[in-house]
């Protein structure tokens, strides 16, 4: 069944065309779904996510529930897509609400497992998939806020700059941002097209070289969230602010987003054929593979549990603290460098 829905999400129009149309149709010419709309409030829910969709107000809120830190899988990612379709579909939801259910993180990025050992075929459907996500989250017809509710680092950080406002727990222990060049990889320029439009070109340039983790008030500092708020205030006030967009009538907000992010879409669509080939040549080669593999092997041998521990790799003894978010290291497999752990447990998911 998950095959079929992944190859049905394959074959649809991307967000592009829908953006262009809206100048013709709006939002009112998409279908309504029976299933979101039968009763005043509704919810759906699937292992790794949970939509809870209130027709009075035309709100729906996504809960991210994948433990442990809610990783970018390609199953998590084929249930955000479906989720996003029938909401768009739904003329009368005119707002999303994304956030975590995982405590501590609202999200920490690409699944390792999807990448690593994986065949040419898997990863190809893999960044499908994460393109995908993209495509229908930053081209949205709806109002989309992040109420993020813990760090957010790598494709989490982008899963936020693809909302159109972005609300973050004022917890210094939490972080934020593109730090994909930490792990030895390179964010795809869509990526980066995606952080320029957001905080601009030089903030951009410095995050991506260094990979940089900004707290949420050196976030707030350059742009990267819009409003920080105490913990427990993080998704109420995301559904208040919603009420300001939502007095702004639909079409004309709509075809201003679709002004302003009209090109970066295109850009990506034009180009996602060569972005998948890209993306599977430099993700298989040894070299990744290798550095993949050691940080897996690494974070499995941790168990998350609080500890000292060598590193059978290169005999470095370490402490493993994953609640306290202090500056640990582990080994990428070369003695002479290390990273810091929260770093790697915050960008990686761990099954155990």
């Amino acid at each position: 069944m998950k095959m079929a829905l992944r190859a049905c999400l394959r074959t649809k129009p991307g967000l592009t065309g829908l953006l262009s149309q809206l100048s013709c149709s709006g939002h009112a010419a998409a279908r309504r779904a029976p299933a979101l709309v039968a009763q005043r409030s509704s919810s759906s829910t699937s292992q790794k996510i949970k939509v809870d969709f209130d027709q009075s107000t035309g709100v729906a809120v996504m809960h991210m529930q994948s433990p442990p830190v809610n990783s970018l899988s390609l199953e998590f990612l084929t249930d955000v897509c479906i989720a996003l379709e029938k909401l768009e579909m739904d003329k009368s939801c005119r707002g999303l609400v994304v956030t975590s259910s995982q405590p501590k993180v609202f999200s920490a990025g690409l699944d390792i497992l999807d990448m690593y050992g994986k065949s040419p075929e898997h990863c190809a459907e893999f960044w499908k998939a994460v393109q995908e996500m993209w495509l229908k989250f930053y081209g949205s017809n709806m109002i989309t806020i992040a109420a993020v509710n813990g760090s957010s680092p790598a494709g989490g950080c982008l899963l936020s700059m693809t909302c159109d406002y972005r609300i973050m727990a004022d917890n210094p222990r939490y972080s934020i941002g593109l730090n994909e060049t930490k792990l030895g990889i390179v964010a795809p320029f869509w990526f980066k097209d995606t952080m320029v439009n957001t905080v601009g070109h030089r903030a951009t340039e410095m995050a991506l070289q260094l990979g940089l983790l900004y707290s949420p008030a050196e976030a707030l500092k350059i742009g990267l969230v819009d409003q920080l708020v105490h913990e427990d205030q993080v998704l109420t006030t995301a559904t208040e602010t919603m009420t300001k967009w939502l007095a702004i009538p639909d079409h004309a907000r709509q075809l201003t987003k679709s002004m302003m992010r009209k090109p970066t879409i295109d850009k990506l669509a034009a180009n996602r054929e060569a972005d998948v080939n890209n993306f599977v040549k430099f993700i298989t080669k040894d070299s990744i593979q290798k550095s993949l593999g050691c940080i897996w092997r690494c974070l499995r041998e941790e168990r998350l549990r609080e500890g000292k521990h060598v590193c059978t790799l290169c005999s470095t003894s370490y402490r493993c603290d994953l609640t306290s978010g202090s500056e640990q290291s582990t080994c990428l497999g070369d003695k002479t460098q290390h990273l810091p752990l929260k770093v790697l447990i915050k960008t990686l998911e761990v099954r155990v």
